[in-house]
């Protein structure tokens, strides 16, 4: 089927809301590492940030002249103007994680992310960049249609049946998924482009070359927060020659395998066991849930529903039970039930002859 056939037979799937749990990780991911950062550095935020810091108002507004970068403390240098900005970062960024009117507080959290990375752009590493471009990214997404108490209370409070919608309305809603779908892509491609140009620029260094690259951070007192567990992991040649070897294979194979579901599923658990391994050997913990955040877009449907499915039943077995209240499985999302959880599992799992609006990025039933 080529042609205009095959375009009319793929519109109904482009204008469904594709990866809606995949797109409900990466804002929960992304918006608490930020906010998880912001909390950290909150006795140092004047410093790195504000009116006490090195990089003056004066240097970055003209480092802003060549850039043209967005930055909302340009507006003014003064202290109580700062702390209203890092507090609104918070609260947006707090906001988003629970997804409280995800609209609107996507937009906020993208700014303030925005405001405070561009007043010092020489504090970012790879995690704060990733943070920036999916703040961007976020923003046009549904990523709240799922797993968000702007869920929960559209389940609590349906509105009218998408049948019973006007032509605008339901055109505006066409046009909103699609303009989702292709945001998820690009967060997809993005990830892509991280680990491809990663890996292709470790396969020009001679250290990685070598298979001794691992073993200089594990040497280095910045990067040893536990010195004793660096040594041993730094002193066996046989083991920084696999690490430094294994990340190189992992970061190039990755884009390739994105063609084998079963293959790519293996590499994004090897990948996020590496990302926490980096967050504990070398004390790098937000960049390491910036990137575990990311690679969630390629997470498989069917793994999120079980994960949720756990949780839910974990949780109701510690729920202690109200009198009056009926028992049975509580709702094992904010937006529906736990047999409905049970019946999208299903779709997801039914193939890719029935399409499902849980089907991640990576392909259909992945």
């Amino acid at each position: 089927m080529t042609g205009p056939a095959a375009v009319r037979a793929a519109l109904p799937r482009l204008l469904t809301t594709l990866a809606p749990h995949q797109a409900a990780v990466v804002r929960i991911g992304v918006a608490g590492t930020w906010g998880a950062y912001l909390l950290r550095e909150w006795p140092n935020r004047r410093v790195l940030y504000g009116d006490r810091s090195p990089w003056s108002a004066a240097l970055n507004e003209r480092l802003l002249a060549d850039t043209h970068a967005f930055t909302a403390l340009s507006w003014s240098d003064g202290r109580w103007w700062f702390e209203a900005v890092y507090l609104l970062a918070l609260l947006s960024a707090l906001a988003l994680a629970l997804g409280w009117r995800t609209r609107a507080s996507s937009v906020l959290f993208a700014l303030t992310v925005l405001s405070l990375q561009n007043r010092n752009v020489f504090l970012g590493d790879g995690g704060d960049n990733l943070v920036h471009l999916m703040a961007i990214y976020l923003v046009f997404t549904r990523c709240g249609r799922v797993w968000s108490l702007d869920a929960r209370r559209r389940a609590r409070r349906p509105g009218k049946d998408p049948s019973e919608w006007g032509e605008p309305r339901a055109l505006a809603d066409a046009l909103a998924a699609m303009l989702h779908n292709c945001a998820m892509l690009v967060i997809a491609v993005q990830v892509v482009l991280v680990y491809a140009t990663a890996g292709w620029y470790k396969v020009q260094g001679s250290r990685w070359q070598d298979g001794t690259a691992v073993f200089y951070p594990l040497k280095l007192g910045y990067f040893t927060p536990w010195p004793e567990l660096s040594g041993l992991l730094g002193g066996s040649l046989l083991v920084t020659f696999a690490l430094t070897y294994g990340t190189v294979v992992m970061q190039v194979g990755f884009p390739f395998s994105l063609a084998a579901r079963r293959l790519k599923n293996v590499l994004l658990a090897v990948m996020v066991v590496e990302h926490l391994a980096i967050a504990l050997l070398l004390g790098l913990p937000f960049f390491s849930l910036a990137m575990v955040s990311a690679d969630a877009v390629f997470l498989p449907t069917a793994f999120l529903l079980a994960v949720r499915g756990r949780a839910a039943g974990w949780w109701a077995a510690r729920r202690p039970e109200r009198p009056g209240e009926p028992g049975g499985p509580v709702e094992a999302s904010a937006g529906g039930s736990a047999e409905a959880g049970a019946a999208e599992a299903g779709a997801v799992q039914a193939g890719p002859g029935r399409a499902s609006a849980g089907e991640p990025v990576g392909g259909p039933g992945d």
